[in-house]
């Protein structure tokens, strides 16, 4: 990339997303936050947006929102819980029977910190919802995705991913849970997960594009729903006031969902001191999660544990 176009992405903001209203989005997580912040951006573009959401009523109240400032505004609301996989196979069923494309997938819903707790399959709630939730649902989206107009999953990752990595032999926490800990697992997770994906997609020759993105420090309730203790008043009240808005800090996902000169693998984050702020950039993902040794056994664990097969042939 030459320094024009680095400089170009230094000042890129959600005023330069050219047209889309011949796409359609998948945006989970949708109802606050980044995830409001990114269906926000992409309905004032045109785009034709789903969002997936846990709460319903709560997401009806977002699109209402939406809709006020952009009327005539192309939204759906459809629930999506990432933590039950019954749900996330039910959200799929349904967007398949009523998308014979989708053009875009934004994989960013999250949970951060709770007290150790599992999912509706008995998997360690960070884990499964930030992780094998996406996982699942990219996998039973991507034919349709393959059928798309320059058709893209964006992962949503952390700086975190740095600071975790896999716990093979305890995934769920059973032994040793720390709820940090466990998020930046879940968080490396995200960005393994985003990488292998890119190297799969591009071995079978998919036109689809696997995009990693993070959103820096960003106020939004990620850090104050589900910590508790010491965790929530570091995120929620002490470090808050250095924290960027949600619409900044959904640039990066933003740039990695509509930008014409993203490549395939990836990392967008900002690039202000320390990637904590700023405007997008391409930023490094830590060599640890980029090994491919460690992609092939995430992804044998997470197809066993999801019961869910990427069709890369039907993708290609």
């Amino acid at each position: 990339m030459t320094r024009h176009q680095e400089q170009e992405r230094e000042r890129w903001t959600a005023e330069r997303i050219a047209d889309q209203s011949e796409r359609t989005f998948v945006v989970t997580g949708a109802n606050s936050g980044l995830g409001l912040a990114t269906a926000r951006a992409l309905a004032r573009a045109g785009g034709h947006v789903v969002l997936g959401v846990r709460d319903e009523e709560k997401g009806r109240r977002a699109a209402a929102r939406i809709s006020a400032e952009r009327p005539g505004a192309r939204l759906e609301v459809r629930p999506l819980d990432l933590a039950d996989l019954d749900s996330v196979r039910a959200f799929a069923d349904r967007l398949r029977s009523d998308h014979p494309r989708l053009d875009v997938l934004v994989n960013n819903a999250g949970v951060m910190a709770p007290p150790r707790s599992l999912s509706a399959q008995g998997h360690e709630l960070q884990f499964a919802c930030n992780h094998l939730g996406h996982f699942a649902l990219t996998g039973l989206l991507l034919d349709r995705l393959a059928l798309g107009r320059d058709p893209r999953v964006v992962t949503v990752s952390s700086t975190n991913h740095r600071q975790g990595r896999l716990f093979f032999e305890d995934l769920a926490g059973e032994r040793s849970y720390a709820p940090m800990k466990f998020y930046n697992q879940s968080k490396f997770a995200n960005a393994v997960f985003g990488r292998e994906l890119h190297r799969r997609l591009t071995a079978a020759g998919s036109p689809v594009r696997s995009l990693l993105a993070h959103p820096g420090y960003t106020a939004t309730n990620l850090q104050t729903s589900a910590p508790t203790g010491m965790v929530k008043l570091l995120f929620g009240r002490v470090l808050a006031p250095l924290a960027q808005s949600a619409e900044r800090g959904a640039l990066p996902q933003l740039y990695a969902a509509t930008a014409p000169g993203v490549v395939s693998g990836e990392f967008i984050g900002p690039g202000g001191l320390g990637e904590l702020r700023g405007f997008p950039t391409r930023v490094e993902l830590s060599p640890a999660a980029a090994d491919a040794g460690t992609g092939d056994r995430l992804w044998e664990i997470s197809e066993r544990l999801t019961d869910v097969r990427f069709p890369f042939a039907d993708a290609a």
